[in-house]
C-alpha cells in the first residue's frame, strides 16, 4: 500500500507506469533511453477514494484528466527512470492530498450598521464633490 494521507492509501495495482522517451537533461542518452515516467491512475474506478474526494480530484486534475476519468502525470525532470517514477508518484500524492481536504463552509455575513453608515457617508461626500464640478447656480 502507498500511503497518501492518514486515511487514504493506494494499492500498487491501481497505478500504471509507462516509460517513454523524455526530453530534458540526459545528453546523448536522452534519445536512446526511455527515462520519462508516465503514471496513469483511474480515479473513477479507484476503491481507495470516496466519492467526494474523487469529485474534487477530477476538478483539480484539469487537463491531466482524460474523458475516461484517468489522471495522467508525466515526469521527465530527472535523468533516471527511477527518480522520474518517484517524482510522478509524489505529484499524484500531492494532488490526492489536496483533493482530500474539503473546502471550508462559507457562512454569509451581513454588513454591520456602522459599515452601512460609513458607506452612505462616503457616497454623500462623493456626490457632493461631483455636484460641485457642475456649473454654478445663478442666484438673484
Amino acid at each position: 500500500m502507498i500511503a497518501i494521507t492518514e486515511t487514504i492509501a493506494l494499492a500498487p495495482e491501481e497505478l500504471e507506469f509507462h516509460f517513454i522517451l523524455g526530453s530534458g537533461p540526459g545528453g546523448q542518452n536522452v534519445n536512446k533511453v526511455n527515462s520519462a515516467a508516465q503514471l496513469r491512475f483511474d480515479v473513477r474506478r479507484s476503491p481507495s477514494l470516496d466519492v467526494a474526494v474523487k469529485a474534487r480530484l477530477e476538478r483539480l486534475a484539469g487537463a491531466r484528466l482524460t474523458r475516461e476519468g484517468v489522471v495522467v502525470i508525466t515526469a521527465r525532470r530527472f535523468r533516471s527512470q527511477e527518480r522520474n517514477r518517484a517524482d510522478a508518484l509524489a505529484r499524484l500524492a500531492a494532488l490526492i492530498e489536496k483533493a482530500s481536504v474539503p473546502p471550508p463552509i462559507r457562512r454569509p455575513s451581513a454588513p454591520s450598521r456602522a459599515e452601512k453608515e460609513q458607506r452612505l457617508r462616503a457616497k454623500s461626500r462623493r456626490a457632493r464633490i461631483k455636484h460641485l464640478r457642475g456649473r454654478p447656480e445663478e442666484s438673484e
